[in-house]
């Protein structure tokens, strides 16, 4: 190796090597004894030579054609004069950490030298040198520079590191276009500039006197960045730098864990170091950090763990589908902790029978409130507002009582812990709830409760034993909503801003969890929203058929009522269905509890032609005291017993047992007296002979007759009842089918057991 390089370096023979050298030293000693022999030494030790340079070169190979490159590494060699290197013009790596070094000036005697490492030296001059064409990396860590100059000749500098010196600001660094390391720690800087565009992928700035972070904006490719051991309070700055993967803040003065929104929109940042910062001592510091940068992986070198991620959602962000089961959760257990109540009259929902109700949702100032209050004013019959409770001040226009019921936050809390609340919601700071008490008092009425609420209150309400029909009301022309929500000032910007960006969570849940609502409407219109919400009830009520079937019965009294009385009655479609409600309006025009059926004998009377016989008279004074007796209890309803009449003449399908089946013994008394009673021939007159009901062709049992009569069901409901079904509700996900909202019923007045005959007594019938 020591020929070869002496072959190809002859400036390093003995003889011709540079002055400075050991074959240059002089023969003779220099007067002053063992002295100067050693100051001699020490002389020469700090000097390179051609000798240690043939040692420490290695050889690197050839470039294409070019001439052959060399490196030198010469680490801590305790050179302080190193200019015999100008004349090894093929060095391509130069390598002279922990030395002495003061002078570089060799260097541009170098034009194919790319790596340049003087790292741990006493150099004062920034670049004393002419800087290389071809170099790239260069290290001045541990020196002594203190000012920074141009560097636009390195073109093709790439990698530069000047730790651990004494410069006060960045500058000449602006045309560096290849420049992507840059490491200034444990300097002097105090203010973060000259930077320009850099391409910087890794920026060290560690150990030095930033108070803020600015003049990064423009640092697009920058990936890593060390700005620990610094007096940085604040995170802002950091926004617009996308590709940010790793930050280092350690041992800074961050107070404020909201500092980390600056950075929530760095979706590629895994890497966050907070460490000896006083926001550590914040509580719940991690989780909320976890929360606020979901995207992390690790913080404060620690990894971070998917159950850390879930638990910070859940604590601070938590998905509706939680939060319902929460406050589901709360409510069952206060509500089994206070004194259970019943009441006589309640109609709350139970395995067989769901309560029917109407929930109308949408958006902030979307108009349900109001079309719910206009639906149960038309619709009183079938509907009453449900009134809710909730925490916030009433709007304009609002009644206590009647809209809602404000109360205070320290009020609505006592509520929960008393298990009043079957549903609680929060939005926009304030509480909401729907008490079990609102529904009862509706339900004690006879009628389906109707309210309004915000979607979470849905999520809520879908936990619990209720099965409503829901129907989503969305503005579907985003500017248009946001209109009228300035138009009613009510609200400020903010809340407005919320309301409209909300749109996006009610079109998201109705598109990925299908059927999650009975219908969908848009609401830009109010009064076209209501005409289509009454369309809708129309159809849940089956109202429709009912007006068909009237217009029908004008159209031909006579041929229409024979057909009611004698036909069985056709069941609505099967999605319509479920257990214990009725299957349809035709079916329940003769239910005693159904308020329509005040004024059936009115009805009758007017219809009856002045020839009728006296055993016709006889026969509607006879149904009004059965239907008397089963208002009060006395006796089955009227509807049950005139369904068993057209037993005979129903298809086998409605029959559950063999034909031949008759009553027990036990039963006698019973069936003797459903014998005496007579069923007209139709809904709308009567003809002919009055038929006793033929006891042969009941056919259940004594418990089970009893039962059905109790319940006022007909025998293709108490089947649809009993028999297994798959059809499932749209808007319940897994629950069964939700039947139609029945017709509505106000709770009957018990009137006198014998009232006086003819028109007083069909006047207090129809009272």
């Amino acid at each position: 190796m020591k020929e070869r390089t002496v072959e190809l370096f002859p400036a390093a023979l003995p003889g011709v090597c540079p002055p400075g050298s050991v074959s240059d030293a002089p023969a003779e000693e220099a007067p002053g004894g063992a002295e100067l022999e050693d100051k001699s030494d020490m002389e020469r030790s700090c000097v390179l030579t051609a000798e240690l340079v043939s040692r420490c070169i290695s050889h690197l190979g050839h470039f294409g054609n070019g001439p052959p490159l060399y490196q030198l590494s010469l680490p801590s060699q305790n050179l302080s004069d190193v200019s015999i290197l100008r004349n090894y013009a093929h060095l391509q790596k130069l390598e002279l950490p922990h030395n002495k070094i003061k002078d570089l000036s060799c260097v541009s005697h170098m034009p194919y030298l790319v790596i340049l490492d003087a790292s741990h030296n006493e150099i004062f001059s920034f670049f004393g040198f002419q800087p290389p064409k071809s170099l790239k990396e260069v290290s001045f860590s541990y020196n002594r520079m203190a000012k920074m100059k141009d560097l636009s000749a390195c073109s093709y500098l790439s990698k530069l590191e000047l730790d651990h010196n004494s410069f006060s600001e960045i500058t000449g660094l602006e045309q560096c276009c290849r420049l992507s390391h840059l490491r200034l720690a444990h300097n002097r800087i105090s203010r973060i500039s000259g930077l320009g565009s850099l391409p910087l992928t890794h920026l060290c700035l560690r150990g030095n006197q930033l108070e803020r972070i600015e003049g990064l904006e423009n640092l697009n490719n920058l990936q890593v960045l060390d700005l620990s051991q610094n007096r940085i309070t604040s995170l802002s700055g950091l926004q617009n730098l996308c590709l940010l993967g790793s930050i280092n803040l350690e041992k800074n003065l961050i107070t404020e864990i909201q500092e980390c929104k600056h950075i929530h929109d760095l979706l590629l940042l895994r890497d966050l170091s907070l460490l000896e910062n006083p926001v550590q001592e914040q509580p719940d510091y991690r989780v909320s950090v976890v929360f606020l940068l979901q995207h992390l992986t690790v913080l404060d070198q620690e990894k971070i763990t998917a159950e850390e991620k879930v638990s910070s959602v859940n604590k601070y962000d938590p998905p509706l589908d939680v939060v319902s089961a929460r406050n589901h959760l709360t409510h069952m257990v206060y509500q089994l902790m206070q004194p259970q109540v019943l009441y006589d009259s309640s109609t709350l929902p139970s395995a067989d029978s769901p309560y029917p109700m109407l929930v109308l949702t949408g958006p902030q100032g979307c108009g349900k409130r109001e079309l719910a209050h206009r639906l149960c004013q038309e619709f009183s019959e079938y509907f009453a507002y449900g009134i809710c409770h909730t925490t916030r001040g009433p709007y304009y226009g609002e009644e206590n009582g009647i809209d809602y019921h404000f109360v205070s936050e320290e009020d609505f809390q006592n509520m929960i812990l008393m298990g009043k609340f079957i549903q609680t919601m929060q939005y926009g700071g304030h509480s909401f709830g729907l008490t079990r008490d609102a529904i009862e008092d509706v339900a004690r009425e006879g009628l389906a409760c109707c309210v309004h609420m915000e979607l979470e209150g849905v999520f809520s309400l879908k936990r619990c034993c209720f099965e409503p029909r829901y129907i989503l009301l969305f503005p579907s022309k985003a500017e248009k909503y946001r209109d009228r929500l300035k138009s009613r000032g009510l609200y400020t910007p903010a809340q407005i801003e919320k309301a409209v960006s909300r749109l996006d969570v009610y079109a998201k849940t109705n598109i990925q969890r299908p059927g999650f609502f009975d219908n969908v409407m848009p609401c830009d219109d109010l009064e076209e929203a209501y005409q289509m919400l009454r369309l809708v009830l129309k159809e849940y009520l089956l109202l429709k058929e009912e007006e068909e079937e009237e217009k029908h019965n004008r159209a031909s009294p006579d041929s229409t009522s024979m057909a009611s009385a004698n036909e069985p009655v056709a069941k609505p479609p099967s999605h319509l269905l479920g257990s214990g409600t009725l299957t349809s309006q035709s079916a329940t025009a003769l239910d005693p509890s159904n308020p329509s059926y005040r004024n059936y004998f009115t009805k009758i009377q007017a219809e009856l032609s002045p020839e009728n016989s006296p055993a016709e008279f006889a026969s509607i004074r006879r149904r009004e005291r059965l239907v008397r007796e089963a208002i009060v209890g006395n006796s089955p309803g009227v509807y049950s017993q005139r369904f068993k009449s057209s037993a005979q003449k129903a298809p086998s399908s409605m029959q559950t047992h063999d034909s031949g089946s008759h009553f027990s013994e036990d039963s006698s008394s019973d069936e003797s007296r459903a014998s005496e009673l007579s069923v007209p021939s139709s809904a709308g007159a009567f003809a002919g002979s009055v038929e006793p009901l033929n006891s042969s062709i009941v056919e259940p049992t004594l418990e089970t007759l009893k039962d059905q009569l109790s319940s006022d069901q007909t025998p293709d409901q108490l089947a649809a009842a009993t028999s297994p079904s798959s059809d499932r509700r749209p808007g319940s996900n897994v629950r069964p089918v939700l039947p139609p909202i029945p017709t509505g019923r106000k709770t009957p007045v018990v009137s006198s057991p014998k009232p006086p005959a003819g028109e007083t007594e069909s006047a207090n019938m129809n009272g």
